[in-house]
């Protein structure tokens, strides 16, 4: 008996792990934008829901987001992050006209990270580490990398995450849940997207977004070595390294890696760093 019970709950177990196999490949999507065929956990317009609904806690947690009506440097966060997208292919994507781009109050923390579907996030600490547009605009063009190329929703795919955000995202557009409950499914997404880590293949991918977006948009794209440059002196003198580095990583071969692409591009005349910050 015990032993037909064991063979029992192991065929339900394969017939489970089948299902979820056959669930993950069959998530497979053509990005809009790139063309690359790609596994998600979710829709675009899920991701739209899941970014829309997660900023206003991530912006909570990190000092709340300042106001551009009132303040330059969230101004010009904003001006820069709309001047990337529409130079840049990210302009012809089904994230077009939700990309939103916030300058987090956080003066101490240096980082920046996307959400799903184009809300993009820069903290006080990081902006005023930059010392031209044309470094704004590689920090937001890399993020703005992200969004297009949908790391997030891949890793939410491979990490078996996708059940818990689609379940989210459900009771974010349900007005029948209680708010509680809302509240701390919301809490639980956050945390889930923030801490995805990135490999170096997203990074690469992100990178050259940006140097093109840069380009494109009229900035010089060699300031994306002055930002690499800018984390990795925040992280000297015995400091704690930026958390943008902890989701970004930086070894020696991506900075090989970005020098060359930059080497392969053609020279473009025109460009520029743009207005210096400070």
């Amino acid at each position: 008996m015990n032993r037909a019970r064991g063979g029992g709950r192991l065929l339900i177990g394969l017939v489970v792990a089948a299902i979820a196999v056959f669930v993950y490949l069959s998530r497979t999507e053509v990005n809009p934008v790139t063309g690359e065929k790609q596994r998600v956990a979710l829709s675009v317009e899920q991701e739209k829901v899941l970014g829309l609904e997660a900023a206003p806690q991530m912006a909570r947690e990190m000092g709340g987001v300042l106001d551009p009506a009132s303040d330059p440097a969230a101004r010009l966060v904003d001006e820069v992050g709309a001047r990337v997208v529409q130079g840049s292919n990210a302009a012809r994507s089904p994230y077009a006209g939700n990309f939103d781009f916030h300058l987090l109050e956080d003066p101490q923390t240096i980082n920046a990270f996307a959400l799903p579907g184009g809300q993009i996030f820069i903290t006080k600490g990081l902006f005023d580490r930059l010392a031209t547009e044309a470094q704004l605009a590689g920090v937001l063009g890399h993020e703005t990398g992200h969004v297009v190329h949908r790391h997030a929703a891949e890793h939410l795919a491979k990490g078996q995450l996708g059940a818990m955000l689609a379940q989210a995202v459900g009771v974010a557009t349900d007005d029948g849940q209680g708010g509680g409950q809302r509240a701390a499914m919301l809490a639980a997404m956050v945390s889930q997207v923030v801490q995805l880590k990135y490999g170096r293949g997203d990074e690469s991918e992100s990178d050259r977004y940006g140097i093109d977006a840069m380009a494109d948009t009229g900035y010089d794209p060699r300031a994306m070595l002055a930002v690499l440059e800018v984390l990795r002196q925040a992280g000297e003198g015995g400091q704690r390294p930026p958390e943008f580095l902890s989701s970004h990583p930086l070894p020696e071969t991506r900075l090989k890696e970005i020098e060359e692409y930059l080497r392969q591009k053609p020279a473009v005349s025109g460009l520029s760093e743009g207005r210096r910050l400070r």
